[in-house]
């Protein structure tokens, strides 16, 4: 068996550096776009593959840009960390002990905000 690539990169950096590309962006961008943002060795093949997964998942739009497309995100970083955090609650059926464990490993200054949220306080 061959040794294990220490260039390999965690897993979802990659959509991460993307989505931040996108984020800061304008405007949609095409794959090329994406690329040249980026600032990393990438093939413009592989940010093409990462960008179709994100739209698959939702993740991003689409519009049609010459004989490709150019990609948006559908929500800011909020947005899609709070989607991330009900899915994984979805996945559950015992969402009292999610809940319970969740809040139980806030920090205090979260925890507070949290308590502040729910009585309809400010963020």
């Amino acid at each position: 068996m061959s040794e294990k690539s220490t260039d390999r990169r965690p897993a979802g950096e990659l959509e991460s550096g993307v989505l931040a590309t996108l984020w800061a962006a304008a405007g949609p961008l095409t794959p090329s776009q994406v690329q040249s943002a980026l600032g990393v060795s990438l093939a413009r093949t592989t940010v093409t593959t990462i960008l179709s997964r994100l739209y698959e998942k939702g993740t991003v739009t689409r519009v049609r840009s010459g004989r490709g497309y150019a990609y948006t995100p559908t929500e800011d970083a909020a947005g899609l960390t709070a989607r991330r955090m009900h899915s994984e609650l979805e996945k559950d059926d015992d969402r009292s002990a999610v809940l319970t464990r969740f809040v139980s490993q806030l920090s205090d200054d979260d925890e507070r905000l949290l308590r502040s949220l729910l009585d309809g306080g400010p963020a």
